[in-house]
């Protein structure tokens, strides 16, 4: 089973090694890191770089693709090659995932139409204009497409997704060995939770941190 994470420069790390720490777990998985060129892809803070194991036209029929978001995701939004081939590996995959506003990028290669889907919940607004149905879950699943919201969520997705793939025991097993046991300290992990003034203030900076 071949797992095909794409990377683009400015990419969130967790986004990509999130479900990469997952899925690389599962029995016969292979997950490969694909961008524009092989070689380093740098992360939004500049100080992060994972290797992009081969080019995307080299991976031709992955069985599951990983779309990360990040603030460099709106710089791909037109970037026809990568749209073309995300739509050409979603015509061989078994399952088209995201996480965080690599949403987006799915909604515009066309692939979410009136497709329930979620993303990070600042870029939420931006995905009915693309054709999608937003839905503010932490996971949402339609038909084979699976997405998840902003960071984070990106392990809850990748554990739901090995469940389907391998069974909930396999998945579970997983998320032991990851002692996945989230217990915050705060609880701002959500708009509807975070104080008033904390949301506030990252909607005042939600270009820095999406775009």
């Amino acid at each position: 089973m071949l797992v095909t994470i794409v990377l683009f420069d400015r990419f969130t790390a967790l986004d990509a090694v999130g479900p990469y720490d997952v899925l690389s777990s599962l029995p016969g998985a292979e997950v490969v890191f694909a961008a524009h060129a092989p070689g380093p892809v740098v992360n939004e803070k500049g100080t992060l770089r994972l290797i992009a194991d081969a080019a995307l036209p080299d991976i031709q029929r992955p069985d599951v693709v990983v779309v990360p978001g990040g603030p460099g995701q709106n710089a791909h939004m037109a970037d026809e090659a990568l749209l073309e081939w995300l739509r050409a590996a979603d015509e061989h995959s078994a399952w088209t995932t995201s996480v965080c506003s690599g949403s987006l990028l799915l909604a515009s290669a066309g692939l979410l139409g009136e497709r329930r889907a979620t993303t990070h919940w600042l870029a939420m607004d931006k995905l009915a204009g693309l054709g999608a149905v937003p839905a503010a879950e932490r996971v949402v699943t339609d038909g084979k497409y699976m997405t998840a919201a902003g960071v984070s969520a990106g392990l809850d997705m990748a554990l739901e997704l090995a469940g389907k793939l391998a069974g909930e025991a396999v998945a579970q097993m997983i998320q032991l060995a990851l002692e996945y046991d989230p217990q915050p300290p705060y609880q701002a992990g959500s708009p509807d939770t975070a104080p008033e003034a904390i949301a506030d203030a990252l909607r005042a900076r939600r270009d820095s941190i999406l775009i």
